[in-house]
């Protein structure tokens, strides 16, 4: 079942690599979507597919690449999976 999610992330997230290092776990787990930063600092994305790769993103998502600091994810469902970029890709 494809399901999608909206995530924020904050934390030290901007100028560490998060976005490429994002898009590059997402195309592995071959989920559909985007990532980009967001003005406050933090990096926004929304991401579908099945449940169990969204989790394994999520968890991903929670640590990050080596050079971030993540302080909190917030996710939620997606409004809809609809035209989402596939492959993931970096706004």
């Amino acid at each position: 079942m494809r399901n999608a999610r909206h995530y924020i992330v904050t934390g030290r997230v901007q100028g560490v690599g998060f976005r490429a290092a994002t898009e590059r776990s997402a195309r592995e787990l071959d989920l559909a979507g985007w990532v980009q930063n967001r003005r406050d600092g933090g990096v926004e994305l929304v991401a579908a597919g099945d449940d169990a790769a969204l989790d394994r993103l999520g968890d991903w998502l929670a640590v990050g690449p080596s050079m971030a600091r993540v302080d909190h994810v917030e996710v939620a469902p997606a409004d809809s999976d609809d035209d989402l970029p596939q492959p993931f890709a970096v706004r």
